[in-house]
């Protein structure tokens, strides 16, 4: 008998599997894996069931929790109601009485759309509930588990009562914080929906002990109940219309950046979201104004057409798509960018009368704003037996008369450390930080001229010695795609090979810069699409230049000044846009209060 070879059919054996047969999952299963999407924490049923007693035309919302929405979570509201029949249907997945046909969702204005929440909800909960429209005899309450309908008490609208979240998916518990945390989640979510909708009465309740209430009323009232009059103080109103989108709301001033974005609150037609595109465009209007990583406080409520916003993109509704992001970016930017053009000294201008008003004007033949830009060498120190640099008495005439006008950083009375000037005006005394100050005249002076000739090329200046560099393919890329666009910004980019690229200019303002690094963070800004496009990038790459050379530019630190060119410098801030920080986002000026001072020095105990 002739020999076979031997085969081996192990491996053969290890990569076979039994085939399994395709089938429906259950719809108990269906439904918790949707609630796996749907239902992350309490909060996610208590922002569920809120947007549904919205979309009942609800005017007052209560929510109760036990043990931060863990053990029980109910929401009471006084809408429309829910017919008895309809009842049973409102806990099946994907049965909603707010969209019909593709058309409703292509155009959805309701909180709620998909008709999968109470299902999802009832799937990992014990839920019930109970329902009264208007002229019944009595209300009606469904039990999820069993089914069973049966008569109940209580006044026209519905209650929503969630007992034991997750009790049928304990690993997902397991995942849940403590009561606290889960209760400040909670309040989060309704606070949101307070922000949005200022003419419904919401209560939040804890335990037993009332949490948190905001009563009805307008939207500015609503809005310092909520985010606290400090925040009302320190921001100011925008409003802006672009075709059919529509902007208003509050955005913070610089100075009271905050550490973390705990404070910013986007709205599109009504419904809370978090965007990248719009966060891109806020932080683009605050990207001079900002010190390090600090973050804007904001509130924004847009309107913008239906059909021209899917919020069909998340399970959670929390994210939305537009048909035109960049008219959106460029509307909330520049809507921002003009809200905090005026300074707080501007806006105390505003109140002075008119003719008081035109003797704040800048003074010309003052020698500190004939100089040019690049300011001169600072004044040599102070030597000693060195005669101290004349200023007029008290009693003698300056440039200033007694009957001015109340100017809102007041009238210059010193220098001090060849650093700040002090002033004083009718709410105390105001130190200014004079390098701080004249940087940010400088830097916007520069950029009016810059923008008057923005179809013109920054100079650039040729390099003895190119700069190569090892770069991505989407780097190359963007250099052989934007060459026209990088020539515009002093930079001559070419490719040395596949995968290296090389700087053969340089901007012509940048003497010392790290060329490779500034090429990839200019080409990084080209590569992005919701960057606001090429011209965006150019601006802004324009507006880091000039920002240089306004540092550059600024009067420096020990420079002595008289009291003409302190005045100068005070007039020129309370007439320039964005003077209350420097480019680098500090506080250009500070207000020291009559009552402060009194405070220091135990006046009046």
């Amino acid at each position: 008998m002739q020999n076979l070879p031997l085969v081996d059919t192990q491996p053969l054996a290890r990569n076979t599997r039994p085939i399994r047969r395709i089938r429906e999952l259950p719809d108990e299963l269906v439904s918790q894996i949707a609630a796996g999407e749907v239902v992350e924490r309490p909060a996610s049923v208590v922002r569920e069931l809120v947007d549904n007693a919205l979309d009942a035309g609800a005017t007052q919302v209560t929510v109760r929790l036990m043990a931060g929405g863990v053990r029980s979570i109910v929401v009471e509201d006084d809408g429309c109601g829910i017919e008895p029949t309809d009842l049973p249907l409102a806990l099946k997945r994907h049965a909603t009485s707010k969209i019909a046909t593709l058309a409703d969702l292509e155009s959805v204005l309701t909180m709620g759309f998909r008709g999968e929440a109470l299902a999802a909800v009832a799937s990992v909960s014990d839920l019930s509930l109970t329902s009264r429209i208007a002229g019944a005899a009595h209300a009606w309450k469904l039990l999820a588990r069993t089914g069973e309908l049966q008569a109940a008490a209580r006044t026209q609208g519905s209650t929503v009562e969630v007992e034991e979240l997750f009790f049928s998916t304990p690993a997902r518990r397991k995942f849940l914080k403590t009561d606290a945390t889960e209760l400040a989640h909670a309040v989060d979510a309704v606070r949101r929906h307070a922000l949005a909708r200022p003419d419904v009465a919401f209560a939040v309740w804890h335990e037993g002990r009332l949490v948190v209430q905001w009563r009805a009323g307008s939207e500015d009232a609503r809005l310092a109940d909520v985010l606290g009059a400090d925040f009302m103080a320190a921001s100011r109103p925008l409003q802006a219309e672009r075709g059919p989108l529509a902007l208003r709301g509050r955005a913070g001033q610089p100075e009271v950046a905050r550490a973390r974005a705990d404070m910013q609150y986007v709205f599109v037609n009504g419904r809370f979201v978090r965007d990248r595109l719009i966060a891109h465009a806020v932080r683009s209007a605050y990207e001079d104004q900002l010190h390090g990583a600090r973050q804007p406080a904001y509130v924004l409520f847009l309107r913008i057409a239906p059909e021209l916003v899917d919020v069909n993109v998340h399970p959670t509704k929390i994210e939305v798509r537009f048909r035109d992001g960049r008219a959106v970016h460029q509307a909330v930017r520049m809507a921002i960018e003009d809200a905090l053009a005026a300074t707080r000294a501007a806006a105390e201008v505003l109140e002075i009368e008119p003719s008081a008003a035109a003797a704040l004007a800048w003074q010309p033949g003052l020698a500190l704003f004939e100089a040019p830009l690049i300011a001169s060498e600072p004044a040599p120190r102070w030597v000693a037996n060195a005669p101290p640099p004349h200023h007029p008495p008290r009693d003698e005439p300056s440039d200033t008369p007694r009957d001015a006008p109340a100017w809102p950083l007041g009238r210059a009375v010193a220098q001090i450390g060849g650093v700040y000037v002090l002033a004083e005006n009718q709410h105390g005394l105001v130190v200014v930080d004079m390098h701080a100050a004249h940087e940010r005249i400088v830097y916007e002076r520069l950029k009016r001229a810059a923008r008057a000739g923005a179809e013109q090329a920054l100079p650039a200046q040729p390099l003895l010695i190119p700069v190569s560099f090892a770069a991505t393919a989407a780097e190359v890329a963007t250099a052989e795609a934007e060459a026209g666009t990088l020539h515009t910004l002093g930079l001559d980019v070419s490719l040395l090979s596949a995968s290296t690229l090389v700087v053969r200019s340089r901007p012509a303002a940048l003497p010392d810069a790290d060329l490779a690094e500034l090429t990839r963070s200019v080409l990084a800004e080209l590569g992005s699409v919701e960057a606001g496009g090429a011209s965006r990038v150019v601006q802004r790459a324009r507006d880091d230049i000039l920002a240089t050379m306004a540092c550059h530019g600024a009067v420096r630190a020990n420079r002595r000044l008289t009291l003409e060119e302190m005045n100068a410098l005070l007039r020129e801030m309370e007439s320039t846009e964005r003077a209350d920080t420097c480019n680098h986002g500090r506080p250009t000026w500070r207000q020291v209060t009559m009552k402060e001072l009194d405070t220091l020095f135990l006046r009046g105990r």
